[in-house]
């Protein structure tokens, strides 16, 4: 064997703190280091690449010419069942680490000299090599980015006032003062008082005594003393705040109650691991009606997704995405190459195919063979499950909230991942699979007085619809919530196009009546989705009701929803020229929205966005941005509200949003509302889709004069349900998703339901009544 030259290179240097090293699965697909070719490491940029059939680690060479790699490749550890288990000296939680479940075996490869294991290594590439093996995966040093920004100090935290203390040191800190409980126990770090804490967050129990003890002196801060480790972190609670916050100055506070942090083990589970194990077992059903457990399926479009820590909303939302033949002609290309991408783990596209491979070419749609040792042989054996770590970052990162591990809206993250799909570089040859989902909602405006209409079109990708609550009882002794009554789809449809008054002044007969205002659709798409809206204001807090919607699988005729257009004897409305004085808020609408106490600049600005003339379109803005980073960012009164797509913007931006499919009126009113900064007028467009509402006179027209609505008025307009997205718990920001989606089974005559919940795949016999409590519905045209 040659000796290798590449071995001693001066250009190679072990990885640094901030560079990201992919040593866990392959950057283009899911193969990872415990398949039988492990997986190989380039030693220049540490990107990882499969050696399996695929060899995405010669692909990379070929590319870039890097000829070093470390194939690292390990396999389970055998459990020996005979022997005992170790006995635990102390109470305290260790982790368990790589070295104890697995065994691992590594060598170099270069793939320039074509040595499959390379020998004599350099002082060098050895201090290389170390870097590797010793350095954060990928994963795990995103993961803790986003744990770490979870939460931050607050007011109460950072002015904290300490009473002196009275005795302390003999105080009991091993049980509640109020109780006999001696765990989940919070420490007041204002007066030293120790409290248990509440029952659905201590996980051992509580009775809120804590709490109770916040309410009665108005102490704000506690910290859990189990929660406590030597390096200074904690849970830290502000019952002010009513949220999780952190303590700059943790150590002094505690040693002001003589806790000294050096030598603190911790020995309970924190908050934030308890709502993931508790988002980990919501029950939604995997037995039969006689109590066997579902048996799991594999194959084609079978495969599983792990959760990440709070990532159900992320899996369901893919797998209904990737059910579509819009999304698998557009990312499934099963023999081709991966796209050209210097990063590919930072590289949508690719992260995309990646995606498309994994769930439906059934290559990872098997039982998990690691956990046939840790299983009694009458338990069913499920899928590991794919990691989407690398896509979880790509598309949550610079996000306020996907770039967090808490739990997120499924509807939220849906409408995310198609603004990020629409902004992709898309070749030529293949179309954007959110054009499918396009279509146009038609407003019609009458004034009752002088009977002039307006008609406008909203372009959309969704349908937000109100289900209608009708209570047939009230909550019981037991504190059980309302019954109530079932609705129909169609009942919820007929609420959404219904006709409602509105106050306007008329620019015609410039009267104060009311007009009426009705919602219709112009085209509909090849693929429609449904948001039920199950929510209402309980003293302004967004609340969950168990409404029963009753939806079939038989194709659904909605043709009685598409608009007629104006007819022959209706008189347009003229332009109202008053709006030349710029934005006039609607002073009735803005006192009610006050009145249920949000801020006025939110209030103005919610009008503003929404046409200034609906109070439910105003306050369900709010309650859906209230996490804009822009939020409390004032409008500009001066600024007519239809000149705001103005014609005095930068022309080359304009040019620049165009080829992102962003049309000029779209374009012209972003960059007005942003003040012409680019970046924020692309957010501005994907998180405002109902507020540009186009007069139209028949069609919209794109900037070459060519007709450009989206969708579909061809008749009949039948749809079939697809899949839908279930959710479980009280907030959409806690509890559990899961996906039912009908699939062609082998063997199985028709569709049958696909229950989808992370990582466990099973066939499901009846989903009615999953159907009835769905949050997303996909219908595809028949």
């Amino acid at each position: 064997m040659l000796p290798c030259f590449h071995t001693d290179a001066p250009e190679l240097r072990p990885p640094s703190a901030s560079q990201a090293v992919y040593r866990e699965d392959c950057t283009q697909c899911f193969d990872s280091i415990d398949d039988e070719g492990g997986l190989n490491v380039c030693l220049s940029c540490f990107n990882g690449g499969c050696a399996g059939p695929r060899d995405h680690a010669r692909l990379h060479f070929e590319r870039f010419g890097h000829p070093l790699a470390l194939n690292i490749r390990r396999t389970r550890k055998k459990v020996q069942r005979e022997e005992p288990p170790q006995k635990i000296s102390k109470l305290a939680i260790t982790a368990e680490t790589d070295e104890d479940r697995y065994d691992t075996n590594t060598h170099v490869v270069c793939f320039s000299c074509d040595q499959g294991n390379v020998e004599g290594l350099s002082s060098r590439l050895q201090t290389v090599i170390d870097g590797v093996l010793n350095a954060t995966t990928f994963s795990k040093k995103e993961e803790i980015k986003a744990w770490e920004q979870e939460f931050v100090p607050c007011e109460h935290t950072i002015s904290l006032v300490q009473e002196e203390p009275k005795g302390i040191e003999s105080q009991d800190l091993s049980q509640c003062s109020m109780c006999d409980l001696k765990q989940n126990l919070w420490l007041c770090l204002v007066c030293g008082n120790l409290g248990c804490g509440r029952s659905q967050f201590g996980g051992t129990g509580g009775n809120s005594h804590g709490l109770a003890h916040s309410d009665a002196t108005s102490h704000a801060i506690a910290v859990k003393l189990g929660s406590i480790t030597a390096d200074g972190s904690a849970d830290i609670y502000c019952y002010a705040c009513n949220e999780e916050r952190t303590d700059p100055d943790l150590a002094t506070h505690l040693a002001h109650w003589g806790i000294n942090l050096a030598g603190r083990e911790k020995t309970e589970k924190s908050l934030m691991e308890m709502q993931v194990e508790q988002n980990l077992k919501w029950d939604f059903s995997m037995t039969t009606e006689d109590g066997h457990e579902l048996n799991p399926i594999f194959g084609e479009g079978l495969t599983g997704l792990s959760n990440l820590g709070n990532s159900c909303y992320l899996s369901s939302v893919v797998q209904c995405l990737f059910d579509l033949p819009e999304f698998q002609r557009r990312y499934y290309h099963p023999g081709e190459k991966p796209p050209y991408a210097a990063t590919p783990a930072a590289d949508f596209e690719t992260q995309m195919r990646k995606l498309a491979d994994g769930t439906l070419s059934g290559r990872y749609s098997r039982p998990d063979k690691n956990a046939v040792a840790s299983r009694e042989s009458h338990e069913v054996l499920h899928q590991k499950g794919l990691a989407p770590s690398m896509f979880k970052h790509l598309v949550g990162r610079d996000h306020v909230e996907f770039s967090t591990m808490r739990q997120q809206d499924a509807f939220e993250f849906l409408l995310h991942v198609f603004k990020h799909i629409t902004l992709s570089k898309h070749p030529a040859s293949l179309i954007n699979p959110v054009d499918s989902f396009r279509f146009c909602i038609e407003q019609r405006l009458q004034c009752l007085n002088c009977k002039k209409v307006r008609y406008r079109l909203d372009e959309q990708d969704n349908i937000s619809i109100p289900v209608p609550a009708r209570r047939v009882g009230l909550p019981d002794d037991a504190g059980v919530g309302s019954l109530f009554e079932p609705v129909t789809l169609f009942d919820c449809l007929d609420v959404f196009t219904a006709e409602e008054n509105v106050d306007l002044r008329c620019p015609s007969c410039a009267s104060q009546e009311k007009f009426s205002k009705r919602s219709s659709f112009k085209t509909m798409p090849a693929q429609l989705v449904i948001n039920a809206r199950r929510f209402e204001l309980i003293n302004w807090v967004p609340t969950k009701l168990d409404i029963p919607v009753e939806v079939n699988d038989e194709p659904a005729d909605l043709t009685h929803y598409l608009s007629t257009g104006p007819s022959v004897d209706e008189e347009l409305l003229p332009e109202d020229e008053a709006s030349d004085a710029g934005f006039q808020v609607n002073t009735d609408l803005l006192s009610q929205l006050l009145g249920m106490g949000f801020p006025e600049i939110r209030c103005e600005k919610a009008l503003y966005l929404t046409g200034n003339s609906d109070m439910e379109a105003a306050m369900n803005w709010l309650l859906s941005h209230m996490d804009d980073p822009d939020i409390d960012e004032p409008i500009n009164k001066k600024q007519p509200a239809e000149n705001a797509a103005g014609h005095a913007q930068d022309p080359l931006k304009i040019a620049q949003l165009n080829e992102m499919g962003i049309d000029n009126a779209r374009a012209r009113r972003a960059l007005a509302a942003t003040d012409g900064d680019i970046n924020r007028a692309i957010d501005w467009v994907f998180s405002h889709p109902d507020d540009i509402a186009e007069p139209i006179d028949g069609q919209q027209l794109n900037s070459g004069g060519q007709t450009m609505t989206p969708g579909s008025d061809a008749i009949p307009a039948t749809y079939q349900l697809r899949s839908i997205i279930c959710h479980k718990g009280s907030s959409i920001h806690a509890g559990h998703y899961v996906a039912f989606v009908r699939k062609q089974l082998p063997g199985k005559p028709g569709l049958s339901w696909v229950l989808f919940n992370d990582e466990k795949v099973v066939e499901v016999e009846d989903v009615q009544e999953m159907k009835k409590f769905a949050y997303l519905y996909f219908f595809t045209r028949v």
